[in-house]
């Protein structure tokens, strides 16, 4: 692992996370939150429970075994099945302001957890119809947690080109005998890639690796 690690960016990428997500939900009608999401089988009450959980568990450091298992994930929504939305959307808000110190004192292994939750808000937006559901103003910060989350994850060496950006960028790890892979779109359908988010109506090129092999989320 290279020691390029911000601690404070997943607290930052929450936080800019919030300011733009908690609104939209606040507007939103309540059938929206029925929504069928990205997520097999989880509306977007599901995905903001989810969310709202885990961010007020490591706030609080309740990190006990089992955590953040699907069988864990699925506790936390059964749990939260008779809260107003409003009670969900306060729970999530709270967790995205919290939840950074914590993460950030871990060294990096809950680094990915920002990140993820980031991509479920981008799920949240793709189900409410928004455009640019991965990009807004925390995609430059997600990209950086993408960075060193394909590297622990060790998926193949990929160089990414950006559209609208100078220079390139560098993800996952370098395999002998393998060429670096290589990537052109914009970051928001990278995000999709590495997230094995739906890739329906994107356009991008990719060379050298196959789309399953850069996944980052189990």
């Amino acid at each position: 692992m290279t020691d390029t690690r911000d601690p404070e960016l997943p607290g930052v990428l929450l936080r800019t996370e919030r300011d733009a997500l908690i609104p939209l939900l606040r507007d939103a009608p309540e059938s929206a939150f029925a929504l069928r999401t990205a997520c097999p089988g989880w509306t977007v009450r599901h995905v903001l429970a989810h969310c709202g959980a885990a961010l007020n568990r490591l706030a609080e450091n309740r990190l006990e075994q089992g955590v953040f298992t699907p069988e864990s994930n699925d506790r936390d929504i059964a749990e939260r099945a008779d809260w107003p939305i409003g009670r969900v959307v306060d729970e999530l808000e709270r967790g995205m302001t919290e939840a950074g110190p914590m993460i950030a004192a871990a060294g990096g292994v809950l680094d990915r957890l920002a990140l993820g939750e980031w991509v479920h808000a981008g799920d949240v937006r793709e189900a409410f119809g928004v455009e640019g559901a991965y990009a807004g103003p925390g995609l430059g910060y997600a990209l950086g947690l993408l960075t060193d989350a394909a590297e622990r994850r060790e998926t193949p060496l990929l160089i990414a080109r950006l559209d609208g950006q100078e220079g390139e960028l560098t993800f996952g790890v370098e395999r002998e005998g393998r060429p670096a892979a290589r990537y052109a779109g914009d970051g928001a359908t990278l995000i999709r890639l590495y997230a094995g988010r739906p890739l329906v109506g994107t356009r991008y090129e990719l060379e050298g690796v196959r789309e399953n092999e850069l996944i980052v989320f189990a």
